[in-house]
């Protein structure tokens, strides 16, 4: 049996004058896996994903990493690019290095790669505003990837896109998946994203955000769009969405 990554424990948060967004919470992340976090809006999912990531710190509660490594070595996209617009696309995605003290010179090779691997390596002397919001999102997921993390956290990048962009970044989830050992944990609203890009999906229930239900889908060989038309996708994507349904209703006011 593959081994949590990371182990989440009674994990509790509050914000200030609210109700917990948190409470009581317990998830394993398991190595080289792709999780995804379904749930209706409110019940803690970016929230969760940011106490992951050390952004926010629970009121109580413990997080149990594998190794000291795989817990420094996190990458972030969040629901924007959030792009330098000032600089091109190279100077983008080195950031990370930049910050780490990694020179220019021993940065291009990484910078480079993880342009190839989102398919923008042509556009590295590019602005901003020269992308489209599809390639935008790539560059923040190739700044995400240019120092190989161990965990790549990703909340949801790409709901603001069109189908057609969303259903091609997706894939390029799953190329990357194929190339790396990254872990993968990935918030979405949508239970077909989830049924094509998750090894398991947890749902969660809002007021207080908990985990209501974990459902494991074994993963093709080779996945890619085809596996959008078959009959284990459909099943999948109502198992799903029984969960969710069943999740809503014990939701709070």
């Amino acid at each position: 049996m593959t081994s949590a990554l990371v182990a989440l424990r009674d994990l509790r948060l509050s914000f200030r004058a609210g109700a917990p967004v948190l409470d009581g919470l317990d998830l394993d992340v398991l190595g080289g896996e792709t999780l995804c976090l379904l749930g209706p809006s409110g019940c803690g999912k970016s929230t969760l994903l940011r106490v992951i990531a050390g952004l926010e710190q629970p009121d109580a509660g413990d997080l149990v990493w594998s190794d000291d490594a795989a817990r420094k070595k996190i990458g972030f996209v969040f629901q924007e690019p959030n792009l330098m617009p000032w600089a091109d696309i190279w100077a983008n995605v080195y950031l990370p290095l930049r910050l780490a003290g990694v020179s220019r010179r021993a940065a291009d090779p990484l910078v480079r790669d993880a342009l190839a691997r989102v398919g923008l390596l042509e556009a590295a002397k590019s602005l901003p505003r020269e992308l489209s919001g599809g390639m935008k999102m790539r560059v923040s997921v190739a700044r995400a990837l240019v120092d190989r993390p161990s965990l790549l956290l990703l909340d949801e990048p790409f709901a603001a896109l069109d189908e057609i962009t969303r259903w091609q970044l997706n894939d390029v989830l799953h190329d990357l998946r194929r190339e790396s050992a990254a872990t993968i944990v990935f918030v979405t609203h949508s239970v077909y994203e989830s049924a094509y890009l998750a090894d398991r999906v947890a749902v969660m229930r809002a007021r207080p955000g908990q985990i209501d239900a974990l459902l494991a889908f074994p993963r093709s060989a080779a996945p890619g769009p085809q596996d959008r038309r078959g009959v284990a996708f459909a099943e999948n994507c109502g198992a799903i969405a029984d969960a969710l349904e069943q999740a809503m209703r014990k939701s709070g006011p």
